[in-house]
């Protein structure tokens, strides 16, 4: 009599055996209190320079204002993307969540592209027709907000393991910049009255977000698009494998990124005889890792000769 199926778990399916990669598909090591911090800090003064931007008429201060804005829905993208990153794989999604981290830097990045185009269609017209604007109510508000934007930098440069950590750093250090441009608009005048500085540094501003932006823009890219990790030399990994002792020759080769630092690699070999499989894969295990930093590693074996049968581990 033929005995039923024997029921497979999804946490033996996804367990992590003696040799397997030490990788286990979750985001660790990553600090939430970071991020929450940050956000509180960053919305709250973000409420009251709205106020005091639309109060003094500044676009430096209004554009700070609105910087600030997308920096809190920035940190609060990547906390929310953190937390979901933390979650074990699953039967629908056996590789993890890491690439939730990625996808919020990637809409973080789009944000800021639209809040650049806001503030250099605002500037553009304040060119032609200078507005009044009360040169010490913005400095005062620059100051207490370039302290706020200081604090949480600092707070972030914190944790350096995530993507998406580092791509709302690049929100806050862009408006660090912001604060640091209002700061001066409204010391500028307050004592020559020269209007056309408020539009002016807005733009300084708005070129040097628009690089950090696009710099955040072409990593996440990479990633989501399963690119190779630029530390990675994709060729070399191949000539790597086709030297190795017994191996004829590497096909349908791929290598990409699981999660943020975390390299993958899957690939067909022609062996010389299947028996000396075992010894090829523990010194190609080996060369990987120490060579390349790949850790996590599919191969399957196949002979020359139609006769031969592959084998996957």
């Amino acid at each position: 009599m033929k005995s039923p199926p024997r029921t497979v778990s999804t946490s033996h399916l996804h367990a992590h055996h003696t040799g397997d990669a030490s990788y286990r598909h979750v985001a660790e090591g990553r600090n939430q209190k970071v991020l929450a911090g940050s956000v509180a800090l960053t919305l709250g003064f973000a409420l009251i320079e709205v106020i005091a931007g639309f109060w003094s008429n500044s676009l430096a201060l209004i554009s700070d204002a609105g910087h600030m804005v997308t920096d809190a829905t920035a940190l609060g993208l990547a906390l929310l993307a953190q937390l979901i990153a933390k979650r074990p794989p699953s039967a629908k999604h056996s590789f993890g969540f890491g690439r939730a981290e990625a996808l919020a830097a990637f809409v973080n990045g789009l944000a800021m592209l639209l809040l650049v185009g806001w503030i250099t269609a605002e500037a553009i017209q304040r060119f032609s027709t200078p507005e009044a604007v009360k040169g010490e109510a913005v400095f005062t508000v620059a100051l207490i907000g370039l302290a706020v934007n200081l604090l949480v930098a600092w707070v972030l440069s914190h944790d350096r393991k995530s993507i998406n950590t580092k791509a709302a750093l690049v929100h806050v250090l862009g408006d660090l910049m912001g604060s640091v441009a209002a700061l001066v608009a409204g010391v500028v005048i307050y004592f020559t009255g020269w209007l056309q500085i408020d539009p002016l540094l807005s733009l300084v501003v708005s070129a040097l977000i628009l690089k950090s932006t696009l710099s955040v823009l072409r990593a996440s890219y990479h990633f989501l698009m399963e690119g190779v990790p630029h530390h990675i030399d994709y060729l070399q990994v191949g000539n790597d494998l086709s030297t190795i002792n017994g191996v004829l020759s590497v096909h349908d080769l791929h290598v990409w990124e699981m999660s943020p630092g975390e390299p993958a690699l899957i690939g067909h070999l022609e062996i010389t005889d299947m028996q000396q499989w075992p010894g090829i894969l523990r010194e190609i295990k080996s060369m990987l890792l120490a060579k390349h930093g790949i850790d996590h590693i599919t191969l399957q074996a196949e002979l020359p000769a139609a006769t031969g049968e592959p084998r996957d581990h």
